[in-house]
């Protein structure tokens, strides 16, 4: 396998230390989990993103909302509508 060397600052890798001893893991482990984590949560946002595109990007969808006459959008010379 592969390995990979990381330099840490004094107080990140603390940091690293304290928190893979409250989790009962070494930092190795702590630090592989939390790569691992970091990369499950960049796929998920960028599947996120495609899915979004797709469905924003239909021109039927944005038909479908002028035709039912939604109109949710902020009125002309407005920034936005307050809460």
């Amino acid at each position: 396998m592969a390995a990979l060397n990381v330099d840490f600052p004094d107080t990140e890798l603390q940091e690293i230390r304290e928190i893979a001893s409250e989790r009962g893991m070494t930092m190795k482990a702590f630090v592989r989990a939390s790569t691992a984590d970091a990369v499950a949560q960049h796929r998920a946002l960028k599947e996120g993103t495609d899915v979004f595109r797709r469905v924003f990007d239909d021109s039927a969808l944005a038909d479908a909302i002028a035709a039912a006459g939604i109109d949710d959008g902020p009125g002309a010379g407005t920034a936005g509508r307050a809460a």
